[in-house]
């Protein structure tokens, strides 16, 4: 995060003593990036954060992943995962179904109706950008109120849990890295500048704190194993979220994509010109209702163009998305663009958005600078012919 804020109770100077109301200490965290050299906030808590008194196994479901080979273009539809009411018995964290991933970056889906366990990633953090529904996410820092086109952006090791208010649907990007909003829109000291496509005001952080009773509390942990990622269960004596007043610059916020301005020209503009966030290795984009190019000979829709160095991941989660009409995507669809294969608009599209004044689209792009496989939820909601579409027949 770029900007200061300051929640419930904290003392006049860090690190110096903090007393209960009857005398006592209450406990000092330190929640910092980069050993102590990038963003951190100071928690303050009733109990000792450290104490857990049991440590088990965490059996995580399936993470594995098979290589996009023989290479392909791929349309995957995640709504299929959860046919019918399915979404009524699972929540936003277990029942995350993995749909492609790489050592930088994990895209799972999720339809879900019932609140989730308390949990806490401590590999990287957590942006899920909520397709539908609305809710609450608890966390250690208080309670974010959540709503479709929300961004939730979770710090790596930030304790919270998804309280879901009836159905929820969340595409979750999962970074082995930190996400940040895009560098280029950040002047020297972390503000958001004149050219970027939103600000400070549009992010939204915890107002108060969340206090909660509780004994022997059990919390979900993700985190680094000698093999790849692993999961363990602490349990905790008292309630983690006893905490009474935090500042500093890291805590969750949500951003809505509706408050996203979008940055238009007489012609085509790149994808670089819609991206939000970034992480190591990855970006994130959204391409909103806008006007488009206003040249008199535009042609609005994308050129055809080849993925040299990333590939790009469309989640299209709203409107009518032009360059795409005639094959088979809709809402709810992801399409996998792969590096090595050049791709670009539908038969027809080209054409049809010449003299084009408005596009009504909503979707999220992950580009990703090392090749994505397919997770099990990926091949689970694959449309096998996608890849065809542009030529109107399959292989021979």
């Amino acid at each position: 995060m770029a900007y200061y804020r300051q929640v419930g109770q904290v003392p006049p100077k860090r690190h110096t003593q903090h007393r209960t109301p009857e005398g006592g200490l209450y406990y000092e965290e330190l929640m910092g990036e980069e050993g102590f050299s990038s963003g951190s906030s100071l928690l303050y808590h009733r109990h000792l954060p450290a104490a857990i008194v049991d440590s088990a196994r965490w059996e995580l479901p399936d993470l594995g992943t098979e290589a996009n080979h023989p290479l392909k273009p791929r349309h995957l539809k995640p709504h299929e995962l959860f046919p019918g009411e399915e979404w009524k018995r699972h929540d936003v964290v277990t029942g995350r179904r993995l749909v492609l991933g790489n050592g930088d970056v994990r895209i799972s889906y999720a339809a879900a109706g019932e609140a989730s366990p308390l949990y806490r990633n401590a590999i990287g953090d957590e942006c899920v950008y909520v397709e539908a529904g609305e809710g609450v996410v608890e966390t250690v820092f208080g309670a974010l109120p959540f709503r479709a086109g929300d961004y939730v952006i979770l710090p790596r090791a930030t304790t919270h849990r998804w309280v879901p208010h009836g159905l929820v649907r969340a595409y979750v990007i999962e970074a082995s890295s930190h996400i940040t909003p895009a560098r280029r829109y950040l002047s020297k000291f972390g503000q958001l500048l004149e050219h970027s496509p939103f600000c400070e005001r549009d992010l939204h952080g915890p107002a108060e704190p969340l206090q909660a009773e509780g004994e022997d509390v059990e919390v979900l942990v993700k985190h680094r194993g000698s093999r790849g990622v692993v999961g363990t269960r602490f349990v905790y004596p008292r309630h983690p979220f006893d905490v009474v007043g935090w500042d500093g610059c890291l805590y969750p916020y949500t951003f809505n994509i509706e408050d996203f301005e979008p940055i238009t020209g007489r012609v085509h503009q790149p994808p670089p010109a819609h991206q939000v966030f970034e992480g190591e290795n990855f970006v994130i984009c959204n391409f909103v209702p806008r006007k488009v190019d206003y040249h008199p000979l535009a042609i609005s829709v994308p050129y055809y163009h080849s993925n040299v160095d990333s590939d790009e991941v469309m989640f299209y989660c709203g409107g009518d998305y032009e360059a795409r009409k005639g094959s088979g995507i809709g809402q709810g669809s992801i399409s996998l663009h792969p590096g090595g294969h050049s791709h670009g608009p539908q038969p027809g599209a080209y054409e049809r958005s010449i003299g084009a004044g408005f596009f009504d689209e909503l979707a999220v792009m992950v580009d990703t600078f090392r090749p994505l496989e397919l997770g099990e939820g990926g091949l689970a909601a694959e449309d096998p012919g996608y890849a065809w579409t542009w030529a109107a027949r399959g292989p021979a």
